[in-house]
């Protein structure tokens, strides 16, 4: 048998799970060492074999592009900006630590929607109110979601979200270890896929 034939990725290419990390592009609320946290985040996210995907912003998204690149990952941006000019020049977004970057043209609430429906996954650290609208989104479509826990309060925010929802969710986990995280959001992602897709 040919290693063709053995080999996953022959028939369908998109096998490789998005994982979308939300988080402030302001961070001076986020605690001593978030950013060397979701710098960690982004490494494990690309240890693991999974793409990142960010709103290709500052602060906590920025650090975690810049982890997953630094151990060779694959990370991918979505703009609210509809070109890169407007990105840079009215955004005063990054382009740099990104592979490729969607101008979605939508702002940011809009970009929001993109943003997490184009991923398998959405793990929220350090965040304010996008951060929230993200996570309300990936609830409502069922994601798998992980809470990053950590030095800042959206965590704890996140967790008084959902015990007020009334709405039990199976597919979101916690967790302060990056590697962990990581790895029980992978699982999730997995144990939901479509069964003629599953590695």
């Amino acid at each position: 048998m040919d290693t063709l034939s053995l080999n996953p990725y022959t028939k369908h290419g998109h096998h490789q799970i998005k994982i979308c990390v939300s988080g402030a592009a302001e961070t001076g609320h986020c605690g001593a060492g978030a950013l060397e946290k979701a710098k960690e985040l982004g490494r494990e996210i690309a240890r693991q074999g999974a793409v990142l995907v960010t709103g290709a912003t500052t602060g906590f998204p920025l650090w975690a592009a810049m982890g997953a690149k630094e151990v060779g990952g694959l990370s991918i941006g979505f703009s609210p900006a509809a070109t890169e000019k407007e990105h840079v020049e009215v955004y005063k977004l990054p382009i740099d630590y990104l592979d490729l970057i969607i101008y979605t043209g939508f702002g940011y609430p809009g970009r929001d929607l993109l943003l997490t429906r184009s991923t398998d996954a959405v793990i929220c650290g350090c965040g304010r109110i996008g951060t929230i609208h993200e996570f309300t989104i990936a609830f409502e479509d069922g994601k798998v979601i992980g809470v990053f826990e950590g030095p800042w309060e959206m965590s704890k925010q996140l967790k008084e979200i959902i015990d007020k929802s009334h709405r039990p969710n199976p597919k979101i986990v916690f967790g302060e270890d990056p590697k962990k995280i990581v790895t029980d959001v992978i699982d999730l992602v997995k144990k939901y896929k479509v069964d003629e897709f599953k590695i």
